[in-house]
């Protein structure tokens, strides 16, 4: 994982806490933007987390399969 994955959740989860602190001093109405910016940290964690597994799986595949163009090879 890259240093950005590290650091989007906690980011996340701390705008969560200070928006709840915002809500308690003065209101939701107040709070909202930040409880928003807090969910599109959210899903751009799990958006590039499952990217991320995608992309191993697929890097796994490759490796398992033969080539198109590779010959199988003789046995006796």
């Amino acid at each position: 994982m890259k240093l950005l994955d590290f650091v989007l959740l906690p980011l996340a989860a701390a705008l969560v806490i200070i928006g709840a602190h915002v809500t308690l001093q003065h209101g939701v109405g107040a709070s909202y933007p930040i409880f928003m910016f807090s969910v599109v940290l959210l899903i751009w964690f799990l958006y590039r987390k499952r990217k991320m597994e995608e992309k191993e799986s697929q890097d796994e595949n490759l490796k398992g399969k033969p080539r198109k163009n590779s010959k199988p090879k003789k046995t006796k």
